[in-house]
């Protein structure tokens, strides 16, 4: 392959179907930039990875990924620590690494232009990623609270969009209370706290807008680690609304840490990251600087 060669890695099913939809205009508007495109769906998400390596193995310009953050998270297994860069056309329920990015949102086709014109112009810049073991995210690891309603919404058989994790955070708050938790910041003193939440932002937003970690900076070297303490549940309820605006690190009650390196200790939760599952408590999560490269804004 060739610089001029982009693979699209495409997921049917995201955005309730529109993922198979969004690739034709994006790969049009690739083609009309002069790039040979082509699109490759893996029948699972195994598969999809493997061809995704492959391609990356072959030489391939670029790996653009068409779905949400489910697909960006599988698509940065397959790019980090290499020289391909990664881009995006958002068509999911989320998109919260797209938006970290600054590309457009459910628009395939500009999508597509915005990749071609940064491809051509020079518009790819590394950034940083956190890893878990061998896994990359993007975006923020989840953990408390905000893990317990990703476990209850992806067990909901009714789902609903991006309005799955607000109906599933409405039926977790019957059984809400504050987790004793172990929280070591780049090798220190370990600090027991008792936390509604503890969230490891690489980039600012989850959940589909939700500004956890809204000062965020993928490209500094360092997490942002906001920590809600142990807060009661009308007091959550009142200060989760203000997440999609980040005025939350404002209460009292939360406080915001910068670290490169956290390990994160407590009983019976469940860590997500890029709205992913990694597995239970403990976890240690690195900063890893310019491990990725991107085509945004």
């Amino acid at each position: 392959m060739t610089s001029d060669d982009i693979t699209l890695l495409v997921n049917p099913t995201a955005g309730r179907g529109r993922g198979a939809h969004a690739a034709h205009p994006a790969a049009s508007a690739l083609r009309a930039a002069g790039f040979t495109v082509r699109a490759v769906t893996g029948r699972d998400a195994d598969d999809a990875l493997a061809r995704a390596r492959a391609a990356v193995a072959d030489g391939t310009g670029a790996l653009v990924a068409v779905g949400g953050d489910g697909m960006a998270h599988l698509a940065l297994q397959a790019v980090a620590g290499t020289d391909t860069p990664l881009g995006l056309v958002p068509v999911g329920t989320g998109n919260d690494f797209a938006r970290a990015l600054g590309l457009p949102l459910r628009d395939p086709a500009g999508a597509g232009r915005v990749i071609a014109e940064g491809l051509k112009d020079g518009g790819v810049r590394d950034i940083d990623l956190g890893r878990v073991g061998e896994r990359w995210f993007g975006t923020v690891l989840a953990s408390g609270f905000d893990s317990r309603v990703n476990d209850r919404g992806n067990r909901m058989r009714l789902r609903a969009g991006r309005f799955t994790y607000d109906l599933a955070m409405i039926a977790e708050l019957a059984a809400f209370r504050p987790f004793p938790y172990r929280l070591t910041l780049d090798g220190g003193e370990v600090r027991e706290i008792e936390a509604t939440l503890v969230a490891v932002g690489n980039g600012p937003s989850y959940g589909g807008g939700m500004r956890i970690c809204p000062d965020a900076d993928p490209t500094d070297g360092l997490f942002d680690i906001t920590v809600v303490g142990d807060c009661t549940r009308r007091t959550l309820l009142r200060v989760f609304p203000t997440v999609y605006r980040g005025r939350h690190v404002d209460h009292p009650k939360v406080t915001v840490h910068r670290a490169a390196r956290v390990e994160l200790a407590a009983d019976r939760i469940t860590g997500y990251a890029d709205g992913e599952p990694l597995g239970p408590l403990p976890l240690s999560v690195r900063c890893v600087p310019g491990a990725v490269r991107v085509v945004g804004r």
